[in-house]
């Protein structure tokens, strides 16, 4: 969904550094070597960036199709 703002396991807080290393994987860049030059060296918060997913997107699009339905059966 969203990264969350702090490392689940020790608690750093790592939020602010997800657009950075989006935007420069996404450029062709190692994700390790992006993750060494914002400073994030600890297993547990590299842990956050690689296995995150985006699904914000996808969910936001169920979301949309279901609220219609939703309302209507609440009139009725």
């Amino acid at each position: 969904m969203i990264i969350p703002v702090r490392c689940f396991t020790c608690g750093k807080v790592i939020g602010h550094l997800w657009d950075p290393y989006i935007k420069r994987v996404k450029n062709g860049e190692d994700p390790g070597k992006v993750l060494d030059e914002l400073g994030v060296t600890k297993p547990c918060c590299r842990r956050m960036f690689i296995s995150h997913l985006e699904l914000i997107d996808e969910i936001i699009l169920y979301e949309l199709k279901l609220t219609p339905k939703v309302r209507k059966k609440e009139e009725v």
